[in-house]
């Protein structure tokens, strides 16, 4: 009886995470992530039985049948959902909590060939979008969220989402209260594809502040030098003479010596 309420749980969380289920028998029959995992919770038994040879080979046939190569020895919590699936591959020490979702092409890799935690630590709720890269043995954190393509390198806190090569830290990915009521209809705080609908960038924040300092500065010296005119001081006059005035001080300097 538990095992088939966590299989309902677990069917559950995937209709709140993608639209295009229709029915629990379409997604046990037909969603490559949920027989991946499958495959994979009986070769991590087998190889915490220490049948290491059999666990790699049952890995194998997973990734030949369904796209997706997960390490037997990976540890993989629970409501897991792989979407769409193709290209996956989560390392040997790779540690994935509560409620996570990877989209395609994701891979969860290590850094180094030591016989040592090499893998990344994913906590419970994240979001990880297509083609990204999450390297060596870092953590991200609770409530996260690593954009598509992103390669991120470094740790991520909990409730940020990162972006970029290498990734950068955007803000906090909980919800805010100018989003829409269709959007709130989401489970709390995910994002398909890790793409929030208000997603600001610290650096383009950046840029465009020292734009707006340019522009307010240019805007000073243009009234300044308005105000010199309308005082009757020629401004062009001045600094030619200032140029002029420099080499006669240059040449009597040289005389008097």
């Amino acid at each position: 009886m538990p095992m088939l309420t966590r299989l309902r749980a677990y069917v559950q969380s995937i209709f709140e995470r993608d639209p295009a289920a229709r029915s629990t028998f379409e997604v046990l029959t037909t969603y490559p992530g949920v027989h991946a995992l499958a495959l994979h919770r009986l070769a991590h038994w087998l190889w915490n039985l220490d049948l290491k040879w059999l666990a790699r080979f049952l890995s194998q046939t997973n990734r030949f049948l369904t796209g997706i190569e997960i390490h037997p020895g990976a540890k993989i919590g629970r409501r897991l959902f792989i979407d769409h699936g193709m290209g996956v591959v989560i390392g040997e020490t790779a540690e994935v909590g509560d409620d996570c979702t990877l989209y395609q092409g994701v891979t969860l890799g290590g850094t180094s060939w030591r016989k040592e935690k090499r893998h990344p630590t994913l906590g419970n709720n994240v979001v990880v979008g297509a083609g990204a890269k999450v390297l060596g043995p870092l953590r991200i954190g609770d409530n996260s969220r690593i954009g598509s393509n992103s390669v991120v390198i470094k740790d991520v806190p909990a409730n940020a989402t990162a972006v970029g090569i290498p990734a950068r830290i955007l803000g906090s990915s909980r919800r805010t209260q100018e989003e829409s009521p269709e959007e709130t209809t989401q489970p709390s705080g995910f994002y398909a594809y890790a793409q929030p609908p208000q997603m600001s960038d610290p650096m383009a924040k950046a840029i465009d502040g020292l734009r707006d300092q340019v522009q307010q500065m240019e805007e000073k010296l243009a009234n300044l030098l308005k105000q010199l005119e309308e005082k009757g001081t020629n401004t062009a006059e001045r600094q030619h003479s200032s140029r002029e005035v420099e080499p006669k001080k240059v040449l009597r300097k040289e005389s008097n010596s």
